[in-house]
C-alpha cells in the first residue's frame, strides 16, 4: 500500500469511526475508546502487513501481532473476512441487499476490513485477471462503503 494511500486511510477512518462512533449524542468514554481502537488499527497497518501462501493476513511486526488487540485484529481479519474473490463477492452482493440497515461501528470496520484484504489481494495477485477481479470487489466495496456513509452522516445529523 502506498504511502499517500495509507495516509488518506488512516484521515477518513479517523474521522469516520469518530462521527459514527458519536452517534446521536456526544459520549466521551465511547469516543476514546473508538478513537483509540481506530489509532491502534492504524498502526496495525502502518507497520505492514502481508498475506501468506494460505491467505491469511499478518502483521509484519512481531511485537504489534503478540499483543492482545494486535490477535484481536488478525482474528477478525482472517476469521471474519472472505478469502476468495467470488465469497467476497457474494458478500458484496447481500450487503448491497442489506443497506437499509443502520450503518454501526461492527458494519463499518468489517467493511473497511474487507477493502484492506481486498486491496492487499489485488497488489499481490500475479495475473492480471486475478488482480481485476479482486480490484473489481474493493471498487464495490469502497461504493457500499460511500453509500453506507451518506446515509449515516443523513441520519445522524438530519
Amino acid at each position: 500500500m502506498s504511502t499517500k494511500l495509507k495516509l488518506i486511510l488512516w484521515l477518513w477512518l479517523y474521522q469516520v469511526l469518530h462521527d459514527v462512533a458519536g452517534g446521536s449524542g456526544p459520549d466521551p468514554a465511547t469516543d476514546a475508546s473508538s478513537l483509540s481502537d481506530a489509532n491502534l488499527m492504524f498502526e496495525f497497518l502502518l507497520s505492514g502487513v502481508e498475506i501468506n501462501q494460505d491467505n491469511n493476513v499478518f502483521l509484519l511486526d512481531e511485537e504489534l501481532a503478540s499483543m492482545r488487540k494486535g490477535r484481536e485484529f488478525l482474528s477478525r481479519i482472517n476469521d471474519d473476512i472472505p478469502l476468495s474473490p467470488r465469497t467476497m463477492q457474494a458478500m458484496v452482493q447481500t450487503m448491497k441487499i442489506d443497506q437499509k440497515t443502520t450503518l454501526n461501528v461492527d458494519k463499518f470496520e468489517r467493511l473497511v476490513l474487507c477493502m484492506v484484504y481486498s486491496a492487499l489481494q489485488a497488489r499481490v495477485q500475479p495475473s492480471q485477471e486475478e488482480r481485476q477481479a479482486w480490484s473489481g470487489v474493493l471498487l464495490q466495496l469502497g461504493n457500499i462503503t460511500t453509500h453506507e456513509l451518506r446515509g449515516s452522516f443523513l441520519y445522524n445529523y438530519s
